[in-house]
């Protein structure tokens, strides 16, 4: 269980996240909000890359505030980027190994990529170049996630930079891994099919929580507001 008790945050000087308390507990959390609502902030808060201002960041009664991103990853919270990062000269066995901690079989390897929707015989072997799709390489990311074993697993914008075909598999894997997945699942998103499939939605505007709840309680305000700024696209 991650817990944020009166997190805020600053840049140069300027208030982004304002005090912020929250229990997250769920398996499938969707955070949304307008654009430069403080959304990605408060996700590099709970991911250790950034450190809040004020308050506290509270993992299964540790507070982890003062620890930095490899100490927020070793406590078991993930992060994954709206851009995943190619590395040349590794091959995706080699990369979810790596993320497991040990040196895998490539039976192990084979199930991760399965899970994901890949077919694992034409990926154990690729290299992580610019032969790769944005939309493999998001998968990919997701079997690392699913390699690691972690506690939480944030994901920020993971439909960014891909094309429709992709985005409607990668829906299909986040809610196979909503009814596998031993941690819980944060998603920082604006589309409607993501937040569909999330237990509960937590909305961030002007750096606060504006509304929390259920999805059946939130998303129907979401999508009859008459800008709809919650599932506008854009990025904060």
């Amino acid at each position: 269980m991650l817990e944020l008790q009166h997190v805020s945050f600053e840049a140069e000087g300027h208030p982004i996240i304002r005090d912020v308390s929250l229990v997250l507990n769920e398996k499938f959390i969707a955070l949304t909000g307008p654009n430069g609502g403080g959304k990605s902030t408060l996700a590099r808060l709970i991911a250790g890359i950034y450190k809040p201002t004020s308050g506290r960041v509270i993992l299964d009664g540790e507070d982890i505030t003062g620890l930095n991103v490899t100490e927020h990853a070793d406590r078991g919270i993930s992060f994954a980027f709206q851009q995943p990062v190619r590395f040349k000269g590794l091959t995706v066995e080699d990369l979810i190994s790596i993320a497991g901690g040990k040196k895998m079989s490539t039976a192990d390897v084979c199930s991760y990529l399965s899970r994901v929707g890949l077919c694992a015989r034409d990926y154990v072997n690729r290299e992580l170049n610019e032969s790769l799709s944005g939309g493999e390489l998001k998968r990919i990311e997701i079997a690392m996630v699913l390699a690691r074993g972690t506690k939480l697993s944030v994901f920020d914008e993971p439909e960014a930079g891909i094309d429709l075909w992709s985005f409607g598999n990668l829906i299909g894997v986040f809610e196979s891994l909503r009814a596998s997945a031993g941690g819980s699942i944060l998603i920082i998103s604006h589309q409607e099919r993501i937040l569909s499939a999330a237990e509960r939605i937590v909305v961030i505007s002007e750096g606060r929580v504006s509304a929390d709840g259920p999805r059946e309680e939130i998303l129907p305000g979401l999508l009859t507001a008459r800008t709809c700024p919650a599932i506008s696209g854009g990025q904060n």
